[in-house]
């Protein structure tokens, strides 16, 4: 652990940071402070954090084109114009369902994306995890209550999920052309006799899967056959979601929360919703570019 080097990189406190996203055509890493309805961007060789006002809640982002973004929000995808700032609605997700909001989302190497949604108070099974491609929508996994840790395979052949409030990672085969999940899903990491919950993961070169231990404080490495490789302490209790970031995507940022915590938990755990850096090797890469039609 002493050769492990964790450094803040960004100290705007986020309640729910969650998101994060590197595009590596401007060395820009963006994140969202989910219930604030806001999509924040700060360049890998430092400056000013950017915050852009949203007005609704939002989770996720992925890269269109070098003018455009798709943003995952409470009523659905948006189209981003990254010069302006306006949002377009592209495709609705259930808008009218007042009780729920966009979660974890990630592009599948062909293009599609893996969109959830859950309940704005975690209600149970109130949430989806869709299926987005060239304008195309599908649910396919119904009755979540907490989606996360949509990562993919870079051959595209299999598919990673979870349901946080279940304790178990699940692992499912894709087909490459489409996106689409091949067969049964089954349980790839049962977390339900550690400490914290299985939050946001991306999944490198090697099939070696990094995920955000929320209340456990750490970022857990899992190897391709499900067995726990490394644990990296994080310096707050509720690490949420990592990102490649970097030239050679080699490098790993975390977001966190202090969602959900009392003022006395928020004294014990000062860093709680700040963004950091991972300086450990991993063998990571880009995410694809969503294709929207």
């Amino acid at each position: 652990m002493s050769e492990t080097i964790v450094s803040v990189f960004s100290d705007h406190v986020c309640q729910l940071g969650e998101g994060p996203s590197y595009d590596p055509a401007t060395e820009t890493l963006y994140w969202f402070d989910i219930v604030n309805g806001q999509l924040l961007e700060k360049r890998l060789s430092g400056g000013a954090v950017k915050i852009h006002e949203l007005h609704q809640m939002a989770s996720a982002i992925a890269v269109i084109d070098d003018r455009r973004q798709l943003i995952a929000t409470e009523t659905g995808l948006h189209v981003r114009d990254v010069a302006t700032g306006k949002l377009t609605l592209h495709t609705p997700i259930e808008a009218d369902n007042t009780v729920t909001r966009s979660n974890d989302s990630r592009v599948h190497p062909c293009g599609a994306l893996w969109v959830g949604t859950m309940g704005k108070g975690e209600e149970k099974a109130a949430g989806s995890i869709y299926w987005f491609f060239k304008g195309e929508l599908r649910r396919l996994y119904a009755d979540i209550t907490v989606p996360n840790s949509i990562c993919f395979s870079e051959d595209g052949s299999i598919a990673y999920y979870t349901d946080t409030s279940t304790g178990l990672l699940m692992r499912v085969g894709c087909d490459p052309a489409t996106g689409l999940p091949v067969g049964e899903p089954k349980v790839f990491v049962d977390h339900r006799s550690a400490k914290g919950y299985i939050d946001g993961s991306v999944l490198d070169r090697d099939g070696i899967l990094w995920n955000a231990c929320w209340g456990g404080s750490v970022v857990e490495a899992y190897g391709p056959d499900g067995k726990l490789v490394r644990s990296v302490a994080m310096p707050v209790t509720q690490p949420s979601c990592p990102a490649f970031v970097g030239g050679n995507a080699d490098r790993l940022a975390v977001t966190s929360a202090w969602s959900g915590k009392s003022e006395k938990q928020r004294l014990l755990d000062p860093q709680a919703g700040m963004t950091f850096m991972l300086d450990i090797p991993v063998n990571g890469r880009f995410e694809p570019r969503v294709l929207i039609a």
